[in-house]
């Protein structure tokens, strides 16, 4: 199958995603557009509801430039098609009538998806977390089948040491508590690299990467599962933690019940949950590396204000301190 090819252009901006440009991308398609556009929550991409003449609407995600690759793109289109050829509830991106889901309008990658209503997973209902469990269990035993050959992996390295690196070179951390900051961060990630060395048995396969309660809608068959855009290889249980809340004993109950349904379909490393708190450990420095690295896109001040001031690092150290304890625990 062929695709359209991403086009490397530096010059290429979110300044130039008028609502005139989005419907003549849409309508390059095939589409008949009714004129109707409504921008959609979404920071790292630009996503829009757009209305269809005589038709439901659809979903267009015009993929943030030089970000990610072809190759990069179409394995994330693919693994959604594979989930959904296995009757795997997830939204995939539409084809046109040449069989192709990435498209290229004047130098921006987009893709079309079917629009899916409902509400979010409700993570106190022990029920929708079993039954949530076992689409994830489907979901890894096709992931396992084969690798990703072009996403990201999920290591130490890149998610944590690279990220602290890019914030050491920004402005962002207040001068008097930077050098602490620096420093400490670093010895946590340590410590969660021999914690990653110390499950000898982890297997990588091919992941969502993101499953929170918001990229699940629930409707009245069941879930559905969104956003593939941070699809990984990594290891299962990153897959299952961030359904996780609360207290300790809250936490134990709710994975007791997304695994009752998970192995179901697919086995999991019971070793694999001690690393539960270095994930969420590397997932707070790189969502802070993430916002660093994207400042520049005025949508990022707009909707995080509280993003370098003294206040936001004072805290994210106290958390680090805080996940620290409980990676020695």
């Amino acid at each position: 199958m062929t695709e359209d090819k991403a086009i490397d252009n530096k010059d290429v901006t979110y300044k130039n995603l008028k609502p005139d440009f989005i419907l003549d991308a849409v309508e390059s398609v095939g589409f008949h557009c009714s004129g109707s556009l409504l921008a959609l929550n979404s920071y790292e991409n630009r996503v829009y509801q757009i209305g269809i003449e005589e038709s439901m609407p659809i979903i267009a995600k015009f993929y943030r430039p030089n970000r990610w690759s072809t190759e990069t793109i179409l394995e994330e289109h693919h693994f959604a098609e594979a989930l959904l050829s296995h009757e795997i509830p997830v939204v995939a991106p539409l084809k046109n009538d040449k069989n192709r889901t990435l498209h290229n309008f004047k130098d921006f990658n987009f893709a079309l998806f079917p629009r899916w209503g409902g509400h979010a997973l409700e993570l106190d209902s022990l029920e929708q977390l079993e039954r949530i469990g076992r689409f994830l269990g489907r979901m890894h035993a096709v992931g396992s089948c084969s690798p990703f050959k072009y996403r990201a992996r999920l290591t130490v390295q890149m998610f944590g040491y690279d990220a602290l690196q890019l914030l050491s070179t920004t402005n962002f951390i207040p001068d008097y508590i930077k050098d602490d900051f620096l420093k400490f961060a670093a010895k946590v990630l340590n410590k969660i690299e021999e914690i990653f060395q110390s499950v000898s048995t982890v297997k990588y396969i091919r992941l969502h990467g993101d499953i929170h309660a918001g990229n699940i809608l629930w409707d009245e068959v069941g879930p559905h599962i969104l956003d593939f855009d941070d699809c990984m290889m990594g290891p299962a249980i990153q897959d299952l933690w961030m359904l996780l809340s609360g207290s300790k004993a809250e936490m134990d109950l709710q994975i007791d019940h997304i695994l009752r349904g998970y192995r179901q379909f697919h086995d999991f490393n019971i070793n694999e949950l001690c690393l539960i708190e270095s994930l969420r450990t590397l997932r707070q420095l790189n969502y802070a590396a993430w916002l660093a690295r994207r400042w520049e896109d005025p949508t990022f001040p707009l909707n995080f204000p509280w993003f370098g001031t003294p206040i936001y690092w004072e805290e994210l150290l106290r958390n680090l301190h805080e996940q620290n304890d409980l990676l020695n625990y």
